[in-house]
């Protein structure tokens, strides 16, 4: 079981939450948070169908960009890094 509870605890849980909302309520909620959580899993969806889709423009950009010149080690002036260990 997730969490590392028993079944001992989870009835626990269950009773208290029984006692907190009563017999009525207990449907409304779960319902409630199940609607929640397709809400939750269909906005993900549409981000990652979102990024997906952006993602060939993306590299269409980068392959229309020109190159940047790569400098070597010779065309730089900065000194060269003291070593701490020798």
């Amino acid at each position: 079981m997730p969490f590392n509870l028993g079944i001992g605890e989870v009835l626990i849980i269950l009773v208290i939450v029984l006692l907190l909302f009563g017999a009525k309520r207990i449907p409304e909620i779960a319902g409630s948070l199940g609607k929640g959580i397709n809400s939750f899993k269909r906005n993900l969806s549409d981000v990652d169908r979102s990024l997906r889709d952006a993602e060939p423009e993306f590299r269409r950009e980068l392959d229309q960009r020109p190159a940047a010149p790569v400098a070597s080690d010779a065309d730089t002036d900065r000194p060269e890094p003291k070593r701490l260990l020798s």
